[in-house]
């Protein structure tokens, strides 16, 4: 495909995506099933160019004189090629010549905006690229630094590994992956970091075999440090009870050394499914998955015998991602308020379950991928109010887990008395909210 007909496909694309409110991701495979002309090359452009629409949106429809939820595909491209990839307008109006495959020719009123393309008098949330009815919550948190956040959040996250200490040591996996010129982690000990092409398509990871044998995981670094922070006792008991896909679960294995038992554990058999599989490769072999039986009344209380019992239980609590939009911008401008009342009452009721687990002693470390203060310092000071015989530990304690690097990382962090929050743009990792807790009765 020429340049100009992959503009054309990424503005039919997007069209669908708004129009339907489906993933990206869903819509950009069902192009392709129809376009089986397009080879991977074409495909991954497609992708980057539809993405890097969607985490532009707010500003590229801004720049168009676009009003916010009535943007056209064709005007957010074009305003995302000016803002989000700095083209000049010429080189814009050379895509769009009107050519076979090619879009209609700039009119003069696109002209113009895309000459003036400026934020000068935007507002907070165009600039950052975030939706209007979250300011007022990101400006709770970040302040007048929530634009500079936004834009942080708006740009392509990298991809991360975890060296899986079960199989062998970070410089046995430098060199096999040497051809992929990996940087090691800033914070984790055990990260390696491989930077995107041009085009934001990643290599194919799950061919290599330190892959294959289970020598690294993929895993963004902020995941990592909130199980390195967890401090998971070697020889201990421990509960992952949101363990979904077994990312966290195997970093927890791997730092207790295979060592002690682990149980993993989630409500949602789905989301559970993977994890056989990825515990198998890891070498994990102190994991016991524990999936749920039966629905409703007649639902089986499979962890009743771990009741009291537990040194750590760790809950990575379904959230709104937040944190998360680098890696999936359509998210953010799919979600509503209705969905974070929804996360906020599941996270209530996970941490009070969750609670039951912890022996006298223990620890609960509480984990999201959010930005909000509702899903995070709100819900600590909730659960330790309900909850008397827990106090949260504070973070210049809990940072001792990695030793000068957690000196390190909270500098960077953005410290609060309930737990650190790390973002891309203060530690260059997804958003995570990572809370200890320890029960002192």
């Amino acid at each position: 495909m020429i340049p100009s007909a992959r503009i054309s496909a990424a503005i039919e694309v997007l069209g669908t995506v708004l129009a339907e409110r489906r993933p990206a991701a869903d819509v950009l495979k069902d192009w392709g099933r129809a376009h089986r002309f397009a080879g991977s090359g074409d495909r991954a452009a497609l992708s980057s160019l539809v993405y890097d629409t969607l985490r532009h949106r707010a500003s590229a429809g801004w720049i168009m004189g676009a009003t916010e939820g009535e943007e056209s595909p064709r005007a957010l491209l074009l305003g995302m090629l000016r803002r989000g990839r700095g083209l000049e307008v010429d080189a814009i109006a050379a895509l769009c010549d009107g050519g076979r495959f090619a879009p209609e020719p700039l009119s003069e009123e696109e002209r113009a905006h895309l000459v003036a393309a400026s934020l000068d008098d935007a507002p907070a949330h165009v600039r950052g690229d975030y939706p209007q009815w979250l300011d007022a919550a990101l400006a709770a948190v970040f302040g007048e630094a929530r634009v500079a956040e936004g834009e942080a959040l708006a740009e392509r996250a990298p991809l991360d590994l975890r060296v899986n200490t079960l199989k062998g040591a970070l410089d046995k996996a430098l060199p096999q992956l040497s051809h992929l010129s990996p940087s090691v982690g800033e914070w984790s000990p055990l990260a390696l970091r491989l930077e995107l092409e041009a085009d934001g398509k990643a290599p194919p990871l799950t061919v290599e075999p330190a892959y294959i044998k289970g020598l690294v995981e993929i895993q963004d670094e902020g995941s990592q440090l909130a199980a390195i922070l967890a401090a998971p006792p070697r020889g201990g008991q421990v509960l992952d009870l949101c363990a979904g896909g077994g990312g966290k679960t195997l970093a927890l294995a791997a730092l207790m050394d295979g060592v002690g038992q682990l149980y993993a554990y989630d409500d949602d058999l789905r989301r559970l499914a993977p994890i056989h599989e990825r515990v198998q490769r890891a070498g994990a072999h102190n994991v016991q998955v524990r999936s749920p039986k039966g629905r409703g009344p007649g639902r089986v209380d499979v962890l009743k015998d771990l009741e009291s019992r537990m040194d750590l239980v760790l809950v990575d609590a379904p959230c709104t991602g937040t944190g998360t939009w680098r890696r999936n911008p359509d998210a953010k401008w799919r979600m509503r308020p209705g969905a974070l009342a929804e996360r906020v009452k599941e996270q209530v009721e996970i941490l009070d379950e969750a609670a039951r687990f912890v022996k006298p002693g223990g620890r609960l470390a509480y984990i999201t991928c959010s930005l909000l203060d509702a899903e995070n310092v709100d819900q600590i000071r909730a659960f330790t109010a309900r909850h008397p015989a827990f106090r949260a530990i504070p973070p210049a304690e809990a940072v001792l887990a990695l030793g000068e690097r957690g000196i390190a990382l909270r500098e960077a962090s953005l410290e609060r008395p309930e737990g650190l929050l790390l973002t891309p743009r203060r530690t260059r990792t997804d958003g995570f909210f990572i809370a200890l807790l320890v029960r002192e009765a």
